[in-house]
């Protein structure tokens, strides 16, 4: 017997979804149905976006773009510190 192996679903398609069952055009079981899930795994999806909505608007986001900013600056900064290097010492073994 072939073991089934678990779907995974993307943010994407969970966010389409959840969407839809936020607007209350469909019911639950119709949009199951549709997307071929199950009517707890909705409501579950769901009640993470409800729980899960001031996070949105709260500007973490914002705080955490300028910190992988501000890391990748120092990245590169290494990088050209060690080229620089890199190139000094094959100059020196020449």
């Amino acid at each position: 017997m072939a073991k089934k192996s678990r779907r995974k679903f993307g943010s994407d398609f969970k966010a389409k979804v959840v969407l839809e069952a936020l607007k209350e055009r469909s019911t639950i079981e119709e949009l199951a149905r549709k997307y071929e899930l199950h009517p707890t795994q909705i409501n579950t999806w769901k009640r993470e976006a409800v729980a899960n909505m001031s996070s949105v608007f709260s500007g973490e986001k914002a705080d955490a773009v300028a910190d992988i900013e501000q890391q990748t600056e120092k990245l590169y900064a290494q990088i050209g510190q060690l080229k620089v290097e890199n190139d000094w010492l094959k100059k020196k073994l020449l």
